[in-house]
């Protein structure tokens, strides 16, 4: 099996104000690389409700570079492969808006037209709740809930109990 788990922590309830990301690489069904990364939003912009969520405060991402910058790196990453997020919906958005923001068409890049969510996969299961940390709790996988590459790994294991 192989595939990309990602997941997104964002900055604001704008879904182009990412502040971090998780991205990990499976492949033959193992995990063989992990990246992780803060982002400097837009403005470097922080509501409170999400700081409180991830712990992330504007003073860690001042200066840092933006998504834009980081863009070549998460393109590397993703370009032709399965993407898996837990509830796709949200970190696909992320990745849409934006690449929208700085003026990038998601359509031009090969960036996994297939999606598979382990949200939907788990509540086809019968979990409920099937929120991220409720599923690893399940299945005894270890979290530090709401930190992009833990979420990323989290989601990967998810992915390949499936």
């Amino acid at each position: 099996m192989n595939f990309v788990a990602i997941d997104f922590e964002t900055a604001t309830y704008h879904r182009h104000s990412a502040c971090a990301v998780g991205i990990v690489t499976v492949k033959d069904s193992v995990i063989t690389d992990e990246y992780y990364t803060l982002i400097q939003p837009p403005e470097n912009q922080y509501f409170w409700q999400n700081i409180r969520v991830h712990k992330i405060k504007p003073e860690e991402t001042e200066g840092l570079p933006t998504f834009i910058d980081l863009f070549p790196e998460f393109i590397k990453r993703l370009d032709g492969q399965l993407i898996v997020a837990h509830n796709e919906a949200f970190d696909r958005n992320v990745m849409r808006g934006s690449m929208e923001y700085y003026g990038l068409n998601y359509d031009d890049f090969n960036m996994g037209f297939r999606w598979e969510c382990t949200v939907k996969i788990y509540r086809a299961k019968g979990y409920k709740p099937a929120k991220l940390s409720a599923c690893c709790a399940r299945q005894g996988i270890p979290l530090n809930h709401h930190h992009a590459l833990s979420d990323a790994v989290g989601c990967a294991k998810l992915y390949l109990m499936q």
